[in-house]
């Protein structure tokens, strides 16, 4: 004890800080005793750490951001394993909080990055969400307030960050190696979930009604640490195509090894989730990969292998056994019960919606419709699919504009990834893309490009796409 103490000294100041520290400390120690509340010794370290977060989030908007990204990740988990809290409100929080921290360091930013037409797409996308509230269908403004934080304001406040903080190669393998990790974590829990069992806030999302969707025929839809298996299917299937194309587009075998065996881990992972639709997210993916490939056998060879595993699924019956097999295989079934229903909801929301060309309002269908607008017709009808909820809340009009909105954005960066001659961002890119391009077509089955994590993944590969580009090919840079 002498060894470290010796030569140390204290001021006065110093001396009193530290007795004011104990004495808190003794105190918060008894009250946690008398009032039998452990929550009161955890609540000083929050504070402390709250305190260092801020410290670095101003100190650098990066940390804000990729705080946020870590956030998304596991907030479903927060949020069912401890409750009572609005977690949901973390990320609008968090995402302020680094604006703010772009504002305090803005002589280190080139704001004119933020002049192009992702950006302005997402504040007209956001204006036309704000608008919705006037809708006349009179929709519970609270609806429309909790439905447009994922619709409109969680875009427009992430992919601008995405552009102005991951504008390097270097800050772009970050992003790569935290969404890769990340998802690795998810598909070991989800693995745990399968063979050891649930933990208690996962078996009380059963017994709460999760039950329903999530036990067909006796079997676990796997779910992860995400908030149900129709997040965790296309998340696994986001992350699985993302590491095949990086693992066949990159050199060196150790990282090749590496990705390819986390992509089978995901796509596993995306298999025992049940969620059929995640399927799409690969099937397009995939072939959108092998278009930018710029590489004839690659277009040559990849279109077969792609075209056998779609003759494999849909005419064949080898590996019916395993009931997750089967469950995909039925994705591609007209007859499905399930496909049908979709079929005759959608039907009575074309009837509906037809003298109703701006739809019926933000947060009229689905949840959020559920819970603040109980007594609506809409609200009894279950969207399955985010395109079909877009048609609903914003009408025809609002859904071709949503439509062409996207269809504009994944041609635009097909065709500035195309122009990228640097291989390995070439690679990089064409991951993401494929990512976005397949996220967006499972959004027709489930509502996925619109929920956490799938959102900040999808909104911030879109702002990395045109940055990188932008920059590299304007620069040449190799």
């Amino acid at each position: 004890m002498h060894i470290i103490t010796h030569n140390i000294k204290f001021s006065g100041r110093e001396y009193l800080f530290l007795s004011v520290c104990l004495l808190l400390a003794l105190i918060i120690g008894l009250l946690a005793i008398y009032l039998n509340n452990l929550f009161i010794t955890i609540a000083p370290a929050l504070v402390l750490l709250s305190v260092l977060l801020l410290i670095l989030i101003f100190r650098n908007p990066l940390t804000g951001l990729i705080l946020l990204l870590t956030y998304c990740f596991f907030m479903a988990i927060l949020n069912r394993e401890i409750g009572q809290i609005p977690f949901g409100t973390g990320v609008e929080v968090i995402a302020l909080l680094t604006w703010l921290s772009v504002w305090y360091n803005a002589s280190r930013f080139d704001f004119k990055a933020l002049n192009n037409d992702l950006v302005w797409l997402m504040v007209g996308w956001f204006a036309i969400s704000v608008v919705q509230i006037i809708n006349p269908s009179g929709a519970s403004p609270q609806g429309w307030l909790q439905e447009i934080r994922s619709t409109a304001l969680a875009p427009l406040l992430i992919t601008p960050l995405a552009i102005l903080l991951i504008n390097s190669k270097r800050r772009l393998n970050l992003f790569l190696v935290l969404i890769l990790t990340f998802s690795f974590l998810a598909s070991l829990h989800g693995l745990k979930q399968l063979f050891i069992g649930l933990s208690p806030g996962e078996q009380a999302f059963l017994a709460d009604g999760g039950a329903e969707t999530h036990v067909i025929n006796g079997q676990l839809r796997i779910f992860s640490f995400y908030s149900d298996a129709s997040q965790f299917g296309p998340m696994q299937a986001l992350i699985g195509l993302i590491a095949l194309i990086l693992a066949v587009g990159l050199n060196g075998w150790i990282k090749k090894l590496l990705l390819l065996s986390l992509a089978i881990l995901s796509f596993y992972g995306m298999i025992i989730s049940g969620t059929r639709g995640a399927f799409f997210v690969v099937a397009i993916g995939i072939i959108a990969a092998i278009i930018l490939s710029r590489n004839l056998k690659v277009i040559v060879f990849g279109g077969g292998l792609s075209l056998a595993a779609f003759v494999f699924l849909k005419y064949t019956y080898i590996g019916n056994a395993n009931y997750n097999i089967y469950r995909l295989r039925s994705s591609l079934d007209p007859s499905d019960a399930s496909l049908n229903m979709r079929i005759i909801n959608q039907q009575k929301l074309s009837e509906y919606l037809a003298a109703k060309p701006f739809g019926e309002g933000l947060g009229i269908i689905g949840h959020w419709g559920r819970e603040y607008n109980p007594g609506h017709y809409l609200s009894t009808i279950a969207p399955d699919s985010y395109w079909v909820k877009v048609w609903a809340m914003y009408g025809i009009v609002g859904f071709v504009i949503f439509f062409c909105l996207w269809m504009y954005i994944l041609g635009k960066c097909a065709g500035m990834i195309w122009k990228v001659n640097d291989k390995n961002l070439r690679t990089k890119l064409t991951a993401l893309y494929a990512g976005v391009a397949g996220i967006f077509v499972c959004s027709y089955g489930n509502e996925v490009m619109n929920a956490m994590p799938a959102l900040i993944i999808f909104q911030m590969s879109a702002g990395i796409i045109y940055v990188m580009c932008t920059k590299y090919i304007q620069t040449n840079k190799q």
